[in-house]
This record gives C-alpha cells, structure tokens and sequence, in this order.
C-alpha cells in the first residue's frame, strides 16, 4: 500500500483561472541600494527563486518573465524605476495574469505607485501574490488588505529612514558625522580631519583667501589664478582612484564654494541645505538642493576642524560677497563705467541708493548721471533727483587725495611689502610645482631600472613613461623661466624706487592712464563707505555728506550744471544786474564782460558768460537794448493790436528766434520796416496772441515728446536696452 504527499497548499490557489494561465507570471525582482544588492545576496536568490513558485501555481516556464532592472533603485517613488514602468505597461496591454513578489514593499513603498498598480491590475484580471498567498485586486475584501499591506509598507519605509535620520544628526551634533571635506583638507583612519598633506594645496588655499581680500571679487580671484596658471589639487572621493590628488583648472564654483564654506574658518557643520522635491529633476538624484539660511542650519560647532582663516575674516568675506550681488540693497561688485561712485551714492531726500545711468555726450563720450529712480522704477512716479556724474566725481576726489596725501609713504612701504609678499606665493607654488615633476620623474626612472630587462613588454611602456615624465619636467622649467623672467621673485631697486617716486604724487597716478577705472573705485570702497547726496531745490547747489570708512563724516556743498538760467540760485541777482547794465546802454559783450568779472556763472558746463549767451538773457527778461529804443523812438507810431518782435515774444512767453522763424514760415501775419535794422512788426489781436500761446504750448509738448524719444535712445553699455543693474553700473 503506496501513500501519496501531498503539495503545500497556498492560500488563495483556488482564484486561478485557467485563462490567467495563459498569460504572464510576472517576477518583480528588486533592491533599494546597489549595496544592497552586493552585501543582501541571499534575498536577490530568494527573489529569483519565485520563478519555481509561478511554475508550481501552474505557468509553464516559458511563461514565467522575470523583470530585475530596478536593483539597486530606490521604490519610495522618489526615483525613476524602469522595470516598475515596464511592469505597469504589461499589466495595462492584458499580457499579465500574475504578478509575484517576495513581499509588497518589494513593488512599491509609495502610496501612489501601489494604487495605480492595484487599479490596473483590478481592470485587466490580473492577480499579486506573495509568501503569504494570492490575492484579487478585484475583490473587495482582498483590495482592502493588498491596501492595508501597501500602507504599512509605506510606514515602515518611514521608521527605517527616521531612524537612520536620527542616528546621523546625533553623531552630526558630537562632531563625529563623516561629510564630504572641501579642497585643502583630509581624514586620517581613525576619522580625524587634518590640513591636506601636500604643501602645494594648502599654499594654493591660502592664496585664494589672500587674493579674495585684496581684489574683493571671485571674478577678480579667478582670473589672476587662470592668468598665472595655477590649479587647485582635489582628491578624489569615489572609484578606484578614490584619495588620489588630482590637478584640475580653477572654476567659479570652486572658487565661490571655497570662501563660503564655514570649514575654513574651523568650524563643523551639517544640514546647510534641504532638497525641494519641485526642483528635482529626473535622473539626477542628487538635483533639487536649496541653500538654508544660517539660522536654519542643524548643526553648528566653530574651533572642531583646522581653520585656515578666522571666524571674523570668514563673516568678512560673506558680507563682501552679498554686497557684490547687483541687487538694490547691496553695493555691488566693481564693473567698468566712468561713475567713480557707484553703490556709495545714497539720495539725501529719501534715503535710497541712487543708480547710474550712461549717456553719450555731444562728443560721443559717455557720462555718468547719477539719478534717484526708485519710485519711478517700482512705483511709476517721477525722479527724485539726478545730477551729472562728473561734478560729484571731481569733489569726491579732491577729498580723497587731500586725504591720502599723510600717508603717501607709508602706503608706498605697504605696497612694496605686498607685492613682494604676492610674488614670493607664487614663486613657491612653482617651485612645488617643480618638485612634484622632480619626483614623478624619480618615479618613472626607478620603476624603469627596477624592471627585468628581458620583459621587453613592461620595459617598453616604463621607458616612454619615463620619457613622457621628463619632456613635461622640460616644459615645466621653461614656462617657470619665462615667468620669473616677467616677474622677478624680488623687486629690484629701480621698482621700489618708482613706487616710491608714485607715491609722493598721487593725482598723477590717479589720473594715469594706466590706472584702471575698476582700480579707482576699488580703492574709493576702501576709504568711504557712503555718500549722501541733496539738490538743494532744483538749483545748481548740491549738498555733499561723505561718511569715510571708521565713521568720520566730511560735509560740504558742490555745483553741478543745470539746464536752464532760472535754475541757478542766484538767478534773481543776475536778472537784476543783466536790467541794470542794459538800462544803461551797455552792449551784450560790455554786459558778458562785467558779469564774468562779478562772478556770476552760466548754467550746464560753460564757466563764463558769452555774447550770445547774454544776449539770450536779456531776450528772456524781455530787455530792450540801448539801440532798439532809439530806433523805435524814430519809427512811426504802431497800429492798434500791432507789436513789436520782442515784445510779442515776452507776452507769448516764448524765444524770440522762435517767434522770428514763425514769421518765416507763415505763422503769422508780420510787416518789416525799412529801419536800418529792418525791424518786424507783427500784428497779433487777444484772440491771435492766444492762438500763438496754444501753439506754443503744443510745440512744447512735441519737443517734450522728442525729448524723450531721445531720452529711450540713451546709451546704457552695453546690451542697448536702457537697461542698468541695481547698483546703477552697466551689465558687462
């Protein structure tokens, strides 16, 4: 008598359909980490071995499609899963009828991603099954339980990573936390931070932070490294070559991350940024990070790593970089541009930052203007103020050089010492430079010799290493004498003597045309730290509050040109003097003579009164001269509503050549006598002088509007669209 075994039954065998059988049994292999998959090697078998299981629920095997592309990915739904979406779209075409995974969290630890799945796999027939037994997403008590199964799959997904979150900022908060260590520093074995070992990174470190407080600027910093030549010495942190110094060419990145991370000035920190999933971008996981603010940080433990600076020169340096953002809070970095005051200028009225704006001249040159434009930029009102550019530059520089000239000698002695200091940096980085290719050639001739000289093979490729580590000793010492050949490692008697000599005379070399307008503002944000400008009404006084860089603060009082005469502050003593001399049958030369010999100024950029210009001025106040009077006493009587040139132009409130062309062009009804001087008599009703008036007006406003249209085609360097930074300096 034979007994029978029989096979472990599985729960839910009985939901099987035979027209299930048809289709797919769907193996869904899958790990979270790559580590995973290397040290978990028992649960990747087990997950193969499903396939057996498929066979045993009665698929054939050459049914059973096994999909294993997401080891090593993630199923939180934060990664993209390609075998996930090829396992979606075979359920969703109706060639699945089972789908088997060695537990749920094994398909989706998402919520979203096991729905959309569930959904599908109700719709198309198609069943799940893990150890515990099959189940119908299309029954209800079976969809209530692959939910509940989903759920805490998602839970426990959230424990695991709270607890590993927890564990991290704990040993984050002693110090003990292992994170990514910026350029210029190592860990030895027993986790311990140190300066790098090579002496030719931590002297390229120093000089980035040495450069930094003399040039003010990463741009400024980048170049000289790149122009000089030196690069920045990275380890490597992953891969076979992992530890390993490697040479690369300086970036703005590099540059920029090197004077913001705090563990320059010794301090140890962790959680500088978050990850914003909406900037996440697919296949790039390490995408989406946003920068917190200092008072967000998770950790922050000064004097825990070596410093290579202070807390107080890093705090400095920071400050310096957000005040060179063209924002309107901030300074700004130094641009070209003749304006010697941008980002110093402050409006006296309102107390906002006064921007620059450029416009060529009547030569083609660009001048600067310095304007208030907040509220007419945010607000749409008008200008507070604006004034030329060059007057405040001429009186601000006045004062700076009457207070630099003390200490002339003493700022030659430092500049000296600075230039020396600078080029001993750098004549020690090359010859660390030298020493490294000293060595590796060392390297390549003893691997040469240590080689047997029957393995022609070996010995082949060690002689062209060899060859090749020489030729680049070669170049190496050539490109070293060229640069000592330009700059010397000492300054010779005939520099320091010159700079001594420059010294003694600062506006010339102020005004030297090798003195670069970048170098003059940089030196101006050294020594003042604001500017408060005020025109006094709309006349040509501006009031001038200098506060200097320790606090002290200079008061005084500029001109500035104006456009029009009844600008000037003293416009009513002028008027008053202009009458008195033409009253007394002074000519418009005598008149220009006398007022230039007062005192008295024109307005814009003239600095004396010419025959033209007073002669205007008398047309202005409505003046008579001594020789019109006369010919009008000998000329007949005028008729009724009958004028004479110059009076009718005072009463319509316009220019006499104005007026004059009118009556050449038509305007107006005019006769012309035969005076010598073949006065014009124009005949003008009240109805007529208020025609003229409104036509007056109106040729106002066009050249008003013209005005304007020139003011939009205004030169802004250099993109031509008007358009400035914040800090008023011209994009570049």
């Amino acid at each position: 008598m034979s007994t029978t075994v029989a096979a472990p039954w599985t729960p839910g065998e009985g939901k099987v359909r035979p027209w299930q059988r048809d289709r797919l049994a769907v193996i869904y292999v899958r790990q979270s980490t790559p580590q995973q998959v290397l040290d978990h090697a028992e649960s990747t078998r087990l997950q193969y071995g499903l396939t057996q299981r498929a066979v045993d629920l009665g698929w054939a095997p050459s049914r059973v499609l096994v999909i294993d592309e997401d080891l090593g990915h993630s199923a939180s739904g934060l990664q993209d899963r390609p075998g996930f979406r090829r396992l979606v779209a075979e359920v969703g075409l109706d060639h699945v009828g089972l789908v088997l995974g060695s537990e749920m969290s094994r398909l989706a630890r998402s919520g979203r991603e096991w729905h959309q799945l569930l959904e599908l796999c109700a719709l198309a027939g198609a069943l799940l099954a893990d150890p515990d037994g099959i189940y119908d997403p299309a029954e209800y008590n079976d969809r209530m339980l692959l939910g509940l199964k989903g759920t805490i799959s998602e839970a426990e997904l959230h424990l695991i990573k709270q607890r590993m979150w927890n564990g991290r900022l704990n040993k984050a908060r002693r110090g003990e936390l292992a994170v990514p260590l910026p350029v210029g520093y190592g860990r030895l074995p027993d986790g311990e931070v140190v300066f790098d070992p090579d002496e030719q990174v931590q002297a390229v470190v120093r000089l980035v932070f040495d450069l930094f407080d003399e040039l003010a600027t990463v741009n400024a910093v980048l170049r000289f490294l790149v122009d000089h030549g030196i690069q920045m010495g990275i380890r490597v942190r992953e891969g076979p070559e992992r530890g390993e110094l490697v040479w690369r060419r300086p970036s703005r990145i590099a540059v920029q991350n090197m004077l913001r991370h705090p563990a320059y000035a010794g301090v140890y920190v962790y959680g500088r940024s978050r990850t914003d999933p909406r900037r996440r971008r697919a296949g790039r996981p390490f995408t989406g990070r946003v920068r917190r603010p200092r008072e967000d940080w998770l950790v922050y433990l000064p004097g825990i790593l070596p410093a290579y600076i202070s807390t107080e020169r890093h705090e400095h340096n920071l400050e310096r970089i957000e005040a060179n953002r063209a924002r309107a809070q901030s300074m700004g970095a130094v641009r070209g541009g003749s304006a010697l005051l941008p980002g110093l200028i402050f409006c006296d009225r309102c107390g906002k930052r006064m921007v620059v704006r450029y416009q060529r001249g009547p030569g083609g040159e660009l001048r600067g203007v310095y304007e208030c434009s907040r509220a007419k930029t945010d607000y749409g009102g008008a200008l507070c103020q604006q004034l030329s550019g060059a007057c405040v530059d001429r009186y601000v520089t006045s004062l700076l050089l009457a207070a630099m000239a003390p200490a002339a000698l003493e700022v030659s002695l430092q500049a000296a010492e600075q230039a020396q200091r600078r080029r001993a940096q750098m004549d020690q980085i090359w010859q660390q430079r030298l020493e490294r290719a000293d060595y590796t050639v060392d390297r390549a001739r003893r691997q040469y010799q240590l080689a047997e000289p029957e393995n022609r093979l070996v010995v082949r490729e060690l002689e062209k290493n060899w060859e090749h580590a020489l030729a680049e000793r070669q170049q190496l010492s050539e490109e070293y004498d060229r640069f000592t050949t330009a700059r010397p490692r000492t300054l010779t008697a005939a520099e320091r003597e010159q700079i001594r000599a420059l010294a003694s005379d600062l506006p010339a070399i102020w005004r030297a045309p090798t003195t670069m307008a970048t170098d003059r503002k940089q030196l101006v944000r050294h020594l003042i730290e604001k500017v408060d400008l005020a025109v006094i009404g709309d006349s040509e006084r501006v009031t001038v509050r200098i506060t200097w860089a320790g606090g002290h603060r200079t008061e005084g009082e500029l001109v500035r040109p104006v456009a029009r005469l009844d600008q000037l502050s003293y416009f009513p003593r002028l008027a008053a003097r202009a009458r008195e001399l033409a009253d007394g049958g002074h000519s418009a030369p005598q008149i220009a003579r006398m007022l230039n010999a007062e005192g008295f100024r024109p307005p814009k950029r003239r600095d004396r009164f010419g025959t033209e210009g007073v002669r205007k001025l008398l047309q202005e106040l409505g003046c008579v001269s001594h020789q019109e009077r006369s010919l009008r006493r000998s000329a007949p009587a005028l008729g009724e509503h009958e004028w004479w040139l110059t009076d009718l132009a005072r009463a319509v409130g316009m220019p006499r050549v104005t007026l004059f062309g009118w009556i050449t062009r038509g305007r107006v009804t005019a006769r012309q006598l035969s005076d010598p001087r073949r006065s014009w008599v124009i005949h003008a009703d009240p109805a007529e002088v208020e025609r003229l008036r409104r036509l007056h007006r109106q040729s106002r406003g066009h050249q008003s509007r013209q005005a304007w249209l020139d003011h939009q085609q205004t030169v802004i360097i250099p993109n031509g669209k008007g358009d400035t930074h914040d800090d008023g300096e011209p994009r570049l």
